[in-house]
Parts: structure tokens; sequence; C-alpha cells
């Protein structure tokens, strides 16, 4: 032992916890700015929630559970949670698939490989904003989707993407797929390009097909990228707006309205700041109840494969 551990065995441990811990005032200055921004902001809205303030006038009454009961009787609120839901589980499945597929594609040797990363994650820097509105011109009636499909001789496939309630969610999920499935990608290429080439040669060598490869050895050291791409596709899915609202607007009628396209109607059209916060807290309550459950069962798969 060395005549410094020696010296550091004879220092109290409690001495040495004040020496190397950071004075806890630091962050004082950081939590003060989130509550005044965040939190302040966050509890008076969940105040709202239990008024009928039509969001103009000074004065308000308290009318306790009912913007939430009204909910339970507003078909427009169940119809748009369940669109809700149905879009982030199908961004979620489809996004993640197409992403790990091209992660896959362009983690090979092939030497257009660099070109086909830039090529493939280009959408996802684009604004969303930006991308609705390119695809709602390109699905158009009269749009480059349907003029190309009546050059290649499938004039029988076109369609009003977006104004037939049975296409347009998932027009919007396609839209959305197309622009990030490339985000998904690259977070799985990054975790492909961590798994040691000695790993693949050993199981190459021990007979394992593609197929085997994968889902022995690939699939278990991924979960970490499976786990972060999840949470990320499906808090995302569930808090869309941007995309519905550009290329839709909810409709046509309610057939692609989400909660956050409801909250933005119910405040800013129709005056119902009350019930729009409601809808928003419930939103909230969805957002943090499934991605806790989906982070918990996810940690748990990871810690088995590891």
């Amino acid at each position: 032992m060395t005549l410094t551990e020696k010296a550091a065995e004879r220092v109290p441990r409690s001495a040495r916890r004040r020496r190397t811990d950071p004075p806890w005032w630091f962050v004082l200055p950081a939590i003060a700015l989130f509550a005044y921004v965040v939190l302040l902001p966050s509890g008076r809205g969940v105040y709202f929630a239990f008024t009928d303030w039509d969001g103009l006038s000074p004065d308000w009454s308290f009318v306790g559970l009912d913007n939430f009961g009204a909910m339970l009787d507003d078909p427009d609120a169940l119809q748009a949670i369940r669109h809700t839901l149905l879009i982030a589980v199908a961004i979620t499945v489809i996004q993640n698939g197409v992403g790990l597929l091209l992660a896959l594609g362009v983690n090979t040797m092939i030497k257009s490989r660099n070109v086909l990363r830039v090529f493939l994650f280009a959408p996802a820097v684009v604004t969303p904003i930006v991308t609705a509105y390119l695809w709602r011109n390109l699905l158009g009636p009269d749009g480059a989707v349907n003029s190309l499909l009546a050059a290649v001789g499938l004039g029988s496939w076109q369609q009003d993407w977006l104004g037939d309630p049975q296409l347009a969610l998932w027009s919007v999920v396609a839209v959305i797929v197309w622009q990030f499935a490339g985000y998904s990608m690259v977070i799985f290429l990054a975790g492909l390009q961590s798994i040691p080439k000695e790993i693949y040669e050993a199981a190459a060598m021990d007979g394992a097909g593609p197929v085997r490869r994968f889902w022995w050895i690939i699939r278990p050291l991924l979960a970490p990228a499976i786990t972060i791409n999840l949470m990320l596709s499906i808090i995302g899915g569930i808090k869309l707006f941007d995309q519905v609202y550009a290329l839709t607007g909810g409709g046509p009628g309610h057939a692609t309205d989400t909660i956050s396209t409801l909250i933005y109607k119910d405040a800013f059209t129709l005056g119902e700041f009350g019930y729009s916060i409601a809808l928003a807290v419930v939103l909230t309550i969805i957002v943090a109840i499934v991605s806790s459950g989906q982070y918990l069962v996810l940690a748990r798969n990871e810690r088995a494969a590891s």
C-alpha cells in the first residue's frame, strides 16, 4: 500500500464524502428555473382542468370532475383516444421494423453504404410541418402519387389518400414512417457497429446462418438500441400533432383526430379551455403510463438478454 493510500485510509469516510460530493445548492438555480417555467404552469393547467374557463374571461367556476366525465359521453374524444393509440402502435411497429431492416442493409460492406446512410437519414432532419405539407400535395387527388400510378398503368389504384376516411389515418402513418425510419436506422446502426466482429465470425464458424445469428446474437446485443427506439417511437406517436394537423386537420370529419388535434380544436376553435386542458391531462397520464410500463418491460428484457 502506498503512502497516499495509507493517508486516505486514515481520513474518516464522512470527511472523504464531504470533500468529493458537490454542494447541493449548485442545482438550486436550475431547479428554480425549471419550477418557474414547467412546474408552475403545469400546476395551474391541471387546476384549470377542473374549471369551466373559456380562455379569455377572468372569471371561472370550479366544476370538479365534470370535464373528465364529459369525455366519457363525447364520441369525438373517445375516437381521438383510439386513433392516438392506433397511430402510436402502428408507428412503433412499422417504423422500427423498417429502421432495423435499413440498418442491417447499410451495415454491410456495400460500396455505397455511406451515401445510403445519408440519403436514408435525410428526411429526419426536415421540419415535420414542411414534410407534412409536401406530402399533402403529393397525396392529393391530382398529386404526384396518383399521377405516377396512372403513368405506370395502375390507374385503378388511384385514391383520395387524405380524403378517404378509410385511408387517411394510414396515409398519416405512412408519412411519419417515411420521415423517421432513418432516425431509427441510425440508432440501430450504432448498436450494430458496437458488436465485435469476432462474435459474427465465431457464429459463422459454428455454422449459424443469417437468421440464427440475428435472433441469438444480434437481437440480444441490440437490446439497448431497441429500448431507446421503442421508447422514442411510442411517446412521439402518442403526442403526435404537427403532421396530422398539416396533412388532414383531423379530417375528413374526425377520421384522423388525435388527442392533440382535439385539444387544439376545443381550445382555440370552440373556446372550451377547461375541457381541452382536461384532455391534455388525460394525454399526459396516457404517456406516463405507457412509457413507464414499456420501459419496465424493456429494461427487464434487456437485463435478461445481457
